[in-house]
């Protein structure tokens, strides 16, 4: 399977993306009918039982096929159409310093797909994996 310029490799990025959209009523999934509701539950099956995206290229491209078929432009894709430039140098957070809060995001539970959410202090629940349907973990930034 191809990478993308990040270095996920395209099955990851598609993953992320329909993660996304199993937790999104507005996403569209819905509007596949009977047919994309029997694929992405065979999907979402597949992959709890430990199948990698890698092995379930040919359904995701399905997927991604009825999505486009039924107007969502961007199918199972980021919508970014150019990779973020390199940054020249790193510099650390300010914010990130002696006595203020770390920093997180939350991110997949399982490390499988490029998901990534920012933490909202004030919504009831926090954010949960549509595949594993486990909450997101939250990761650090350094």
């Amino acid at each position: 399977m191809a990478n993308t310029a990040d270095g996920a490799s395209t099955g990851d990025a598609r993953l992320g993306e329909l993660c996304r959209r199993l937790t999104d009523p507005s996403s569209g999934l819905d509007a596949l009918g009977e047919p994309g509701t029997r694929l992405v539950e065979s999907l979402v099956t597949a992959l709890r039982d430990g199948r990698s995206p890698e092995q379930l290229g040919d359904r995701l491209d399905e997927l991604e096929e009825l999505l486009l078929a039924a107007g969502h432009s961007a199918g199972l894709g980021s919508y970014r159409t150019t990779p973020t430039p390199p940054v020249p140098g790193f510099q650390s957070l300010p914010v990130a310093g002696p006595g203020h809060p770390a920093l997180y995001v939350l991110a997949c539970p399982a490390g499988r797909c490029g998901r990534v959410e920012a933490p909202d202090a004030d919504a009831p629940d926090q954010p949960a994996c549509g595949i594993l349907d486990r909450p997101l973990n939250a990761v650090p930034l350094r």
